[in-house]
């Protein structure tokens, strides 16, 4: 039998419209009690094409190092697989989301009000998204204008094994760059509401749609999820009717107007790791050295190398 998440801070669901208010006051006492572990950061643009590339160096990883080392020690030592999902930390918590999944702070942030969609009850992170799982994102989405992701599996930037959507307010960087790839996105021919970005010589498809804040968590979930569907047909990871996993590993991405699918054949490329961010323009290194040979090597060389190609 599945273990549920049990709530020790409130057991109602959270009312609309007050997500953000939630977000915003969890994430000012996480900071104060020392739960948010932030990563400090320095960015700079690097354009390419019609994409301002957002490359971050990890001034400070040490503090996720430490506890990725510390959870590894405790798998070797119980000979259990540790989800800091189940339970999940109280101080992280911002909210019930819906009957079937809940809304946490990421704890090692890069950027401020980072959220997590988390399945109450375990589900692997290589599971198929379902209705309730969009259902959920919808939920976040029409009170935060931000950028959704999913990375499916280990190959495609997962951390963890719990099944989890990721959520990040917009803009990514205030008055200098909203989204990475918007105009990339702009210039993007839809044709039956499917599409690829020029930029991208590597395999992807994207999907507009016509999605109005009005509409129900329940009924925009249908709509997501005939659009994933279709999306992952169209790159070639073809859907067992009968299983609930992936056929492969891949990144997924959405906002309020579009969602984009890109198959992963791997997790990084000479030292460099690329999750779904990576594929909206916002990269990380680790230090100098690797932004010089991101540099040199050019950011959507980068991706196309752990993407496959056309």
């Amino acid at each position: 039998m599945e273990e549920s998440v049990t709530n020790p801070i409130a057991s109602s669901i959270l009312q609309p419209g007050t997500l953000w208010e939630k977000t915003t006051q969890q994430t000012k006492f996480a900071r104060e009690c020392g739960a948010l572990k932030s990563i400090e950061t320095e960015y700079q643009l690097i354009q390419q094409d019609d994409i301002s590339f957002v490359v971050r160096t990890l001034s400070n990883l040490a503090r996720k190092e430490q506890a990725i080392k510390k959870q590894s020690q405790q798998e070797k030592k119980t000979g259990t697989k540790v989800n800091p999902f189940l339970p999940y930390e109280p101080d992280l918590f911002v909210g019930n989301i819906s009957a079937s999944h809940i809304c946490l702070l990421n704890k090692f942030n890069v950027v401020d009000n980072h959220l997590l969609i988390v399945t109450r009850a375990f589900e692997e992170q290589t599971n198929l998204l379902n209705l309730q799982d969009f259902a959920a994102l919808w939920s976040c989405m029409q009170e935060i204008d931000g950028l959704a992701f999913f990375n499916g599996g280990k190959t495609a930037g997962a951390s963890q094994r719990h099944k989890h959507l990721q959520l990040i307010p917009l803009p990514f960087l205030p008055d200098i760059v909203n989204l990475p790839i918007d105009k990339a996105i702009a210039n993007t021919t839809f044709k039956n509401s499917l599409g690829t970005i020029a930029s991208f010589s590597f395999h992807h498809a994207i999907t507009a749609w016509d999605l109005s804040l009005s509409h129900s968590p329940t009924t925009a979930a249908q709509t997501m999820l005939q659009h994933y569907h279709a999306l992952l047909n169209q790159v070639g990871l073809k859907i067992d009717a009968h299983s609930k996993k992936q056929p492969g590993a891949y990144n997924f991405l959405a906002t309020r107007n579009w969602m984009l699918i890109v198959p992963r054949s791997q997790e990084s490329f000479q030292n460099i790791s690329i999750n779904s961010l990576g594929f909206a323009g916002s990269l990380f290194v680790r230090d100098r050295t690797s932004l010089e040979l991101l540099k040199k090597l050019t950011p959507l060389k980068l991706l196309k190398n752990v993407a496959f190609s056309e």
